[in-house]
């Protein structure tokens, strides 16, 4: 038998898989981060306020009000 014959397989590397898993969790961080910088330190508010979903909501109203 010739080598054509056979199924080429490829291995994924475990950079790439580590790669997949990394970027959201950096987006992730980095969008938290963003948020607190904004909120905490541009906004001169608390940092508990900055994680309720009340606080962001309001910001959507005056955002996208009418």
């Amino acid at each position: 038998m010739s080598e054509a014959s056979e199924p080429v397989r490829r291995k994924t590397s475990r950079w790439k898989i580590a790669l997949r898993i990394m970027v959201p969790i950096f987006l992730l961080l980095a969008l938290a981060g963003g948020m607190v910088f904004g909120y905490v330190i541009l906004g001169k508010q608390d940092i508990g306020e900055a994680f309720k979903w009340s606080t962001w909501k309001h910001v959507f109203d005056l955002v996208f009000a009418p």
